[in-house]
């Protein structure tokens, strides 16, 4: 008999056949004596049954003579960290980083796979990850192996699972406890399959402090409160975002136990899973039903009050702070060579116990050890050259690289620096290139969107950009819309 598959009405779904079914039944010529019902399929896999499933996911499926089995299409190297690039036939790699840290012996290996399979280049994200563009489709699975490797993993980089754990508060005295949380989440919640293929990206940030405002634009916000005589506490907020539609994440529960982080993560995870369309972000779910109701259904999950066990044994943390002896290298639009990666290893080996951070301004820090005179050290990281660039400036890789990208930020970032005057490069700047706001502008003092295409007189199409400036809102405010590039220039040289 034939394996049988029943949608119920227009409802999307998946099904893998068992790995060792596939195995004894190479040729595929025999089928399964038994019928899989939508609702059985959940019930099984204890996979929320509301949850629809968007056409990018059935794209990761092919059948063959009655069988559903995985095939290698695009779609499918989501949830492996990868994207396509704008230019037909190249990949982009994201590498996950817990809070940002990398030892500088992993770097090498990245600097390696950049240089072997790509073009010798590296992108640094807001995010605290790293990127490695130029990649080819029949090198991926290498690439894969070559970060698992040395200990790196891309998993749930992309596509609809819990992303890389950020952190943008790394110099802070309590970053040591903060780094701990999220290598706890990194680890718990990288390859989880109860936490892949969600509606859409699902963002967790843990930040030492409130001062960047950075927990507001996560799904999940974590900011250290306090201690007491058990455990580090967190004030937890959640439905943050930014996007088209920027809504700050709301707080969900003050003074949370780190022992129940984890459990409360999974209970909101699972009401995100279970009630949200495809394609859509815990924001939505909450601007949908609104707080109380989302708090209702939380609550009914069995794991929103379970609190784990205490975690014992030596300390998981990699940065140890010690005064103030942290350092940065600047680096322009977050992008970097291959070579230039491994000097800062280098550099990272003989000042800072072989350590390095990926930073939400999209530079690369150090926290330089208490036997090293900062002065001396300082002066090695000038002669690297990489603080040439007198400015803040947050850029995505816009067009250069993205297929969402609208314009060549790289390009635009330099006609606005060179615009700029004195007072203008003492600010924070942020450029996007498209509108999903990677770079976060609604956080800068002053934030660029490139918003739309537009046709000229000589009917080229150029980008048109959004200006905003912050102010007492929690989020920048667009002032001026749809400018052109020679507007916009005008309008930083009004800043002075």
């Amino acid at each position: 008999m034939r394996t049988k598959i029943s949608l119920r009405a227009s409802v999307k779904f998946q099904f893998t056949v068992n790995a060792m079914v596939l195995q004894a039944n190479k040729s595929f010529e025999r089928t399964l004596p038994f019928t899989i019902l939508f609702s059985e399929y959940h019930s099984r896999l204890d996979v929320p049954s509301a949850h629809v499933y968007s056409d990018c996911d059935l794209n990761q499926y092919t059948t063959v003579k009655g069988f559903t089995i995985m095939s290698n299409t695009v779609k499918d190297y989501r949830l492996d960290g990868i994207y396509r690039q704008r230019q037909d036939g190249f990949f982009m790699q994201r590498v996950k980083l817990a809070a940002g840290v990398i030892p500088a012996v992993q770097a090498r290996a990245v600097a390696a796979i950049s240089t072997r399979f790509g073009r010798g280049t590296i992108h640094l994200t807001t995010r605290g990850s790293m990127e490695i563009h130029w990649l080819k489709e029949t090198d991926l699975p290498e690439v894969k192996r070559a970060l698992a490797s040395v200990g790196l993993t891309s998993r749930g980089a992309c596509g609809g699972a819990v992303r890389g754990i950020t952190c943008s508060s790394q110099g802070a005295v309590g970053f040591p406890a903060v780094e701990t949380m999220a290598r706890r989440l990194h680890r718990h919640f990288t390859a989880n399959p109860r936490f892949e293929r969600l509606p859409k990206k699902f963002k967790i940030g843990v930040e030492t402090n409130a001062a960047g405002r950075r927990h507001l634009i996560q799904d999940i916000g974590l900011v250290l409160s306090g201690y007491d005589e058990e455990c580090a506490r967190y004030d937890l907020f959640a439905a943050g975002g930014l996007g088209r539609e920027p809504q700050p994440g709301f707080l969900f529960e003050a003074g949370v136990s780190e022992n129940r982080i984890i459990p409360l993560i999974e209970a909101i995870a699972r009401v995100y899973a279970a009630h949200t369309p495809a394609g859509k972000r815990l924001k939505h779910l909450v601007r949908s039903i609104d707080e109380n109701e989302f708090r209702r259904l939380v609550a009914l999950e069995p794991s929103a009050a379970e609190e784990l066990p205490e975690v014992s044994g030596l300390q998981e943390n990699l940065i140890q702070i010690s005064g103030n002896r942290r350092m940065s290298a600047r680096i322009y639009a977050g992008c970097l060579t291959g070579d230039q990666l491994i000097e800062l290893a280098d550099f990272a080996e003989l000042f800072a116990d072989g350590l390095m951070m990926v930073t939400a301004e999209q530079e690369i820090a150090f926290h330089v050890t208490a036997s090293h005179n900062p002065a001396e050290a300082s002066a090695a990281l000038s002669r690297c050259a990489f603080n040439a660039n007198p400015v803040s400036f947050r850029v995505c890789p816009g067009s250069h690289e993205c297929r969402m990208g609208l314009s060549a930020t790289r390009n635009v970032a330099q006609a606005i620096i060179g615009a700029m005057g004195p007072a203008g490069r003492t600010k924070s700047w942020a450029l996007s290139g498209c509108h999903n706001s990677c770079t976060q502008p609604q956080l800068a003092d002053i934030g660029i969107v490139s918003s739309s295409l537009a046709k000229d007189d000589s009917g080229e199409r150029s980008p048109r950009f959004d200006l905003l400036l912050a102010g007492s809102d929690v989020f920048g405010t667009v002032t001026e819309r749809s400018l052109t590039l020679d507007e916009l220039c005008s309008k930083v040289r009004e800043i002075g």
